[in-house]
């Protein structure tokens, strides 16, 4: 019997390189990474030929447009990757026979919730980028309802740029750093998604031709609702930087794109599916940052 072959997208992004380093504890999978250089997820035709030509069993879509601040003046391009590219993904799994996992956001919620957020909660996005990725969870459903979405938050890891990343840069730079303290949300180690998404991948309930586990669409996020200020506080800690936090409400950092007050998603729907046990975000950033140093 030959290996199931799994599609990273995305592979140069944060989830794609934690995937390449969880791929090498899973040998029994034949796992093919692409980076946006090597398959533009936004080129139809491209897309197409790739799946023509690999014996594709799984696809796990990783690529994104994450530039959220540029989605607000960039909306055709955001939309073309999230939006379009993430619906014919999908309909091409449909096509051969392949399961999608396709990873999206938090920010298809207006963050005016009060209590975690259902997975079938109302989406209403309030930013560009945000309406983005609320088209490809549609598309995707649209053309193939088996299609499985994880929305998550907040992400970050030891590869690429992200919020932990920058916090330890600027304080080795600067004696004091201002950070917002009303927005409301829960980190991600993108290390633990892509241990998820192998979780799901080898579920006994997940099958390949039908690929729909008891729901569609899922949340995760590490445990545990903080604001930025408080997660900057940790990286501080962790680090054992002398440098001072401020907090400040986001009207004192303004941004070109408007973000939501409140993104904690309640994840008990993908806990119980796939008996997922979900590390607190304490634990889990300590991890990332032994890693880095």
């Amino acid at each position: 019997m030959t290996n199931k072959t799994i599609l990273v997208t995305g592979a140069n992004g944060q989830l794609g390189r934690e995937m390449q380093v969880i791929a090498t504890t899973f040998p029994a999978y034949n796992f093919l990474f692409v980076t946006r250089e090597a398959l533009p997820i936004d080129n139809i035709a491209a897309v197409k030929s790739y799946f023509a030509i690999h014996p594709i069993t799984i696809c796990v879509n990783c690529a994104a447009y994450t530039a959220v601040d540029k989605a607000e003046t960039e909306i055709e391009k955001a939309n073309a990757v999230n939006g379009t590219a993430v619906g014919n993904l999908a309909a091409l799994c449909k096509q051969y026979n392949a399961a999608f996992i396709h990873i999206s956001t938090d920010y298809v919620f207006d963050g005016t919730a009060t209590s975690p957020y259902q997975t079938d909660h109302p989406v209403s996005p309030v930013n560009a980028y945000g309406a983005s990725k609320l088209l490809g969870e549609q598309m995707a459903l649209k053309n193939n309802p088996g299609s499985v979405i994880i929305r998550t938050s907040w992400v970050y890891s030891s590869f690429g740029n992200n919020f932990v990343k920058t916090m330890l840069r600027l304080m080795k730079e600067r004696y004091s750093l201002n950070v917002v303290a009303d927005q409301v949300g829960c980190p991600t180690y993108a290390a633990d998604l892509a241990s998820v998404i192998m979780q799901i991948i080898e579920h006994p309930s997940t099958t390949y031709n039908n690929f729909q586990p008891h729901s569609t669409i899922y949340h995760y996020s590490n445990k545990g609702a903080i604001n930025w200020h408080q997660f900057a506080v940790a990286v501080k800690e962790f680090s054992g930087s002398n440098c001072v936090v401020n907090p400040i409400p986001s009207s004192q950092y303004p941004t070109p794109a408007k973000r939501p007050g409140y993104s904690v998603m309640d994840t008990s729907k993908i806990e119980e599916t796939f008996n997922i046990v979900i590390p607190e975000w304490r634990e889990s950033l300590q991890k990332c940052m032994a890693i880095l140093g």
